[in-house]
């Protein structure tokens, strides 16, 4: 993601057909998977569902890249840790 024109946003549609804005906050590949984390853009920081939303990527049969739950919840740990120390291990060099 490039810093230099502000933030990157997508709209995703659940199975129940509710839109959701979400803010790409970082991607990364890991165990040959792709993921990204993101942050809800229409909600408030507030809110306690409010934290961390983060999904694997996957081609569809059309070639397009789209966004699926992580359904296991060793996977979705594992991965939540990565990015953990993705966003936040710059943070505590610099202290």
């Amino acid at each position: 993601m490039s810093e230099d024109f502000g933030s990157d946003f997508v709209t995703i549609i659940d199975d129940e057909g509710n839109e959701f804005e979400l803010e790409v906050i970082e991607s990364m590949d890991y165990n040959g998977h792709s993921y990204m984390a993101f942050l809800p853009a229409d909600m408030s920081e507030d809110d306690p569902d409010y934290g961390f939303v983060l999904l694997r990527v996957v081609e569809d049969e059309n070639g397009d890249e789209v966004f699926e739950s992580i359904d296991d919840e060793d996977e979705l740990q594992d991965v939540y840790e990565r990015f953990m120390v993705l966003l936040y291990d710059d943070e505590e060099d610099e202290t």
